[in-house]
Order: structure tokens, then sequence, then C-alpha cells
């Protein structure tokens, strides 16, 4: 994962076929499919090595949450098929996130320096927004204080990095006062609708305020071309890029 600024289409289809269709549209190249609750809840493992064969680097999007043991076992399989990057929620606690590289640990073999699938923790869903937290959230929220503790014990829990909004990046970057991966979904086009996500950003605004990978998911898979509504975003990502440098 080389953090610069990276793309992954989000997969949410409902069955395998669709995935693979979906994947031919798009053409090849080097963006990651993320594959989510929908279509692993459908095909399974077999949704991963599918993509895989096909040359695809997989972003695992299970956002596990439960007690640790159970998710080190998740993570240890999770790591056996071969996915990059798989979500926990940061707030499942230190101990559950050190579990999940824990278990991808032992399903690797400990002689390995860094394990090949790494861990990101999320820390608040972009569907939420400071005024509609769930009950017994402090309000008035302070999302970004929030997002910036989780990252911290994200990070010392041994995970490369968090999942949160392009829109609160600055507010965390600000908060911490250091570098981190960041993964940010809700990641739209210029001038693409925003569907049922609150806090999303442009391909643009997420490479300005430093995204690692940034997720597309419905302005690409549900545009009339997708490999041309692809190209418009990696070449939106250049433009960008050759701005910030």
């Amino acid at each position: 994962m080389t953090g610069a600024a990276e793309l992954a289409i989000a997969f949410d289809v409902a069955t395998l076929e669709e995935a693979l269709a979906l994947d031919a549209k798009l053409g090849p190249g080097p963006e990651l499919a993320k594959v989510g609750l929908e279509l692993f809840a459908s095909a399974g493992p077999e949704s991963v090595r599918a993509l895989r064969s096909r040359g695809r680097r997989v972003f695992l999007d299970l956002k596990l949450h439960d007690i640790p043991n159970t998710v080190r076992g998740a993570a240890a399989a999770a790591a056996r098929l071969g996915a990059d990057l798989l979500t926990v929620h940061a707030t499942g606690g230190a101990a559950m996130v050190a579990a999940a590289v824990e278990g991808i640990r032992d399903a690797r073999g400990r002689s390995s320096a860094e394990p090949a699938t790494r861990v990101v923790a999320v820390t608040l869903l972009t569907s939420l927004d400071p005024a509609a937290m769930p009950p017994g959230f402090v309000r008035p929220f302070d999302l970004h204080a929030v997002a910036a503790a989780l990252t911290d014990e994200a990070e010392r829990a041994g995970a490369l990095g968090i999942v949160c909004s392009a829109a609160d990046l600055a507010g965390v970057r600000a908060r911490l006062g250091r570098p981190f991966y960041a993964v940010t979904p809700g990641i739209r086009p210029a001038g693409a609708e925003t569907h049922d996500q609150r806090r999303v950003a442009t391909v643009e605004s997420a490479v300005r305020d430093g995204a690692s990978l940034l997720v597309l998911g419905r302005a690409i898979t549900a545009a009339a071309d997708p490999a041309a509504a692809l190209a418009a975003a990696r070449a939106e990502r250049e433009r960008a890029l050759a701005a910030r440098t």
C-alpha cells in the first residue's frame, strides 16, 4: 500500500456474477476492489478469490466488531484469502483491533516482518453527522476529537490506519499533529450525487487533504459507462496530485 491517494471501487453488488461483470466493464487497472457486506454475504470467500484471480487487490470491508477472540479468527481467515485490507470498527476497542492484527500474523506466520493483510479501523460511519448520533453520545458531539482519539488508539493496537470521512481529515490531522493512513469512503467525482452519505468529498478535495485510499462507489458503478466514469476520476486524481506537489 503506497498511501499515495490510491483509488478503490466499491463492488456493492448482490451476486458474484454482477461483480465479475462490473470488473469487466471497468477494465484493467490498479484500483482495489472493495468487497463489502452485500457481496460477501451473497458469494462469500469466492468473491475475494475470483477478483484476485483477475488481478485485483481486494479491500475486504467487513467492519468486524465482536469479542477479540472472534475477530482474531475472522481476521486470520481474511489473511488466508489474500485480502490486502480488512476493516474493523475502532469502537470495538484496542484489544479487539490488536486481536485482528494478531490473527493476521498467526495466519501469515510470525516470521513475516509485515503481514500482507493490513487492518484499517472505521472511526465513524459517513452516514452519521454530529447532530444525529445514537443515544448515549455526548452532545454537542466533537466528531474530530473522537476520530483523532480512535485513530491514535487503533494505530497503537497495530492498525495501518483508519477509515474516516474525507470531510473530517483536516480536523483529525489538526488534532493529531502528524500524518496517518486514511481510507476515505463517500468519494465522488466533481458534480456527482451524494446519495445516502452525509459527509462526502470530491476526488480533488480528498487528495488535497491527504487521503491515502479514496473509495468510489455508485458514482462509478451506477454510471452509464463505468469505465468512462473511472477514467474521469483517475484524471481528477492526477490533476489534484499535480497541484499538491
